[in-house]
């Protein structure tokens, strides 16, 4: 697992053993003020927390999460003119997955899911996780409660059974040394938040560079996590780091809001501000469509416009 302290709004210790508390999101989401959000668009990136003692905790989390509630998230969704939505199993409740999949199967239309799953589990249960919209596996070597690369050749074999991809959350500054395993899998792959490094190391960072390769060569990235990378919004380190991901692969970059924001934060960010944040990453239309529907749509397996969705606007 990661420890660094020089990651923007680090008030966590990764790794150390302490688990702090984290503050919840802002309950007054909002729109974007500078663009009219598309039907049919997709929040690719955010997590369902339950509490104790119904949902437990793991011992090696590396955060103390507050409740973050099915409601609250569609909520969010709404408020912000999101029509889809990708909840991750959160990293605090380690492979104990009911209440993403309860949400999944609560909301089919309009959720699907990525699992953190063990590999010894029946066939049986992979394919209830799929049937309850599971499209993919993470693995994760930053936080506490993840499932790191050990076992990648497991769970790619697993991933190509099931039609899933496979999602990482890494450092972009320790790829180089998985960078040949990630561009040889026979399964699509996903990096989280544009590779969570700071963003004042800039575009010229060998593990950017790496990360950028990789993506212009097949693989997807989520631009999302940006207050993980700078410091307040509109964060604009990161639009030199977005900006030549886009450029890289356009048709393979979606967007995530990474609601409700876990870590300990010294400012709770709104999800209005962040897609603000994606207007300057993508400041033409038709990219920026193109990230928040079509590239989601043919990840996460969408196939349907939901027809009674409001036209959002922008707020004043």
């Amino acid at each position: 697992m990661t420890s660094d302290s020089t990651l923007p709004n680090a008030g966590i210790s990764l790794g150390s053993g302490g688990s702090p508390s984290c503050p919840g999101p802002d309950p007054h989401p909002r729109l974007p003020r500078s663009f009219r959000v598309p039907v049919g668009a997709v929040d690719t990136h955010a997590h369902v927390i339950g509490l104790p003692p119904e949902f437990p905790f793991v011992a090696s989390r590396s955060y103390t999460p507050p409740e973050a509630t099915p409601a609250s998230y569609l909520h969010m969704l709404d408020a912000t003119g999101m029509t889809y939505g990708v909840l991750i199993q959160v990293s605090v409740h380690g492979t104990d997955d009911r209440l993403m999949r309860q949400t999944l199967r609560r909301n089919r239309k309009r959720l699907r899911g990525v699992g953190v799953m063990p590999l010894d589990l029946p066939a049986s249960a992979y394919e209830q996780a799929r049937d309850d919209g599971v499209v993919g596996l993470r693995l994760n070597v930053l936080y506490g409660g993840g499932i790191g690369f050990d076992e990648l050749p497991e769970y790619e074999a697993l991933a190509r059974d099931m039609g899933w991809h496979l999602q990482f959350l890494l450092d972009a500054r320790e790829l180089a040394p998985i960078a040949d395993r990630l561009s040889r899998l026979k399964v699509p792959f996903v990096i989280d938040h544009m590779g969570h490094f700071p963003a004042a190391l800039g575009t010229e960072l060998p593990g950017f560079r790496t990360l950028r390769e990789l993506v212009r060569d097949g693989g997807w990235v989520k631009l999302s996590g940006a207050y993980r990378l700078a410091e307040a919004p509109p964060y604009a380190e990161t639009v030199p780091i977005a900006q030549a991901l886009v450029d890289a692969a356009p048709e393979r970059c979606v967007w995530g809001s990474d609601w409700p924001h876990v870590a300990n934060w010294n400012t709770m960010m709104n999800v209005g501000d962040l897609l603000d944040t994606l207007a300057l990453w993508v400041p033409d239309e038709a990219r920026r469509h193109r990230i928040l529907v079509e590239n989601a749509w043919q990840l996460y397996g969408f196939t349907d416009a939901a027809s009674a969705v409001p036209d959002f606007s922008p707020t004043a």
